[in-house]
């Protein structure tokens, strides 16, 4: 019986532990942001990705991109610690190499991505080297991001949240459905 109790603690414990909202902070200095946890090879990513930059810019509030890199996904991890490695260089040009992805999602494969951030690079005179990440720094970001996505309970992509400081009965809301962000914005906003 006592072995039995123990287990069950020990289950639930494990099962907080695995959503544990507290994680969905906005950024120092903001009372609001979006934060968005994506895989650059799911669809519905690439069709939100520009939606939920215009909604931070409309709305002035930071957007904190995290990568989500599905195992359903053969080159999405791959091309994650290729926008890390640009990410180094420049948020700007990390960035600007997330869009070029989604971009040209329906092109890319396995074998066709370091051909696509090699292009990208050369448009951009940025130095690609043939070993993006010798020492497996860039790719423990990645899995530090993956890390907090299922810490949080993250079980699709994209998972889009409006996190506050405004309101601690309700630091967060999950945009379940796309049409509704700037509303849900600025719903959170004006409490």
């Amino acid at each position: 019986m006592k072995k039995h109790l123990l287990l069950l603690i020990v289950l639930l414990s494990a099962l907080c532990l695995a959503q544990d909202p507290t994680l969905l902070r906005p950024p120092k200095g903001a009372p609001v942001a979006l934060i968005v946890f994506e895989d650059l090879q799911c669809p519905k990513c690439r069709t939100d990705s520009p939606l939920e930059e215009q909604a931070a810019r409309s709305h002035k509030i930071p957007l904190v991109r995290h990568d989500f890199p599905l195992p359903m996904h053969n080159w999405s991890f791959n091309a994650a610690v290729i926008a890390r490695y640009f990410d180094s260089q420049s948020k700007e040009i990390g960035n600007q190499f997330g869009d070029y992805v989604f971009h040209h999602e329906p092109e890319i494969t396995t074998d066709s991505l370091q051909g696509f951030a090699q292009k990208f690079a050369a448009e951009h005179k940025t130095d690609l080297p043939f070993v993006v990440d010798p020492q497996g720094k860039l790719a423990a970001e990645v899995n530090a991001d993956k890390e907090l996505g299922r810490k949080v309970g993250i079980a699709h992509t994209p998972t889009i949240y409006v996190v506050s400081t405004r309101n601690p009965a309700r630091p967060f809301i999950e945009v379940t459905d796309s049409s509704k962000l700037f509303q849900m914005i600025e719903a959170v906003q004006s409490e």
